[in-house]
């Protein structure tokens, strides 16, 4: 599902919201989360999973066409750990609140 088909959804089971506003809703809890990402905090959606960021050290690489040793910068990277409802649900394990 891409953004477009989240806000469409969103709309379709609420009519009586305008899409606009899901549209508002909905640019508005992602940049919430890449701001609380941005500044180094993790957010957790109870059921669904959690975003936080890691951070990897520098590091040597390989240039894998010539074989030539490159350096690497540190650099942070987000990661999503699912929640265990969510798990549960992606493994036929739960029936879950829906």
């Amino acid at each position: 599902m891409i953004r477009s088909q989240l806000i469409q959804k969103l709309a379709d089971e609420n009519p009586h919201l305008y899409q606009r506003d899901v549209e508002r809703i909905v640019t508005t809890v992602f940049e919430e989360i890449t701001r609380a990402m941005e500044q180094g905090n993790r957010v957790e959606l109870r059921g669904f999973g959690a975003f936080s960021v890691k951070h990897r050290d520098a590091r040597m690489g390989r240039n894998p066409r010539t074989g030539a040793a490159v350096p690497v910068e540190e650099k942070a990277v987000p990661f999503f750990k699912t929640g265990k409802l969510l798990r549960e649900r992606l493994n036929g394990g739960g029936e879950g609140d829906a």
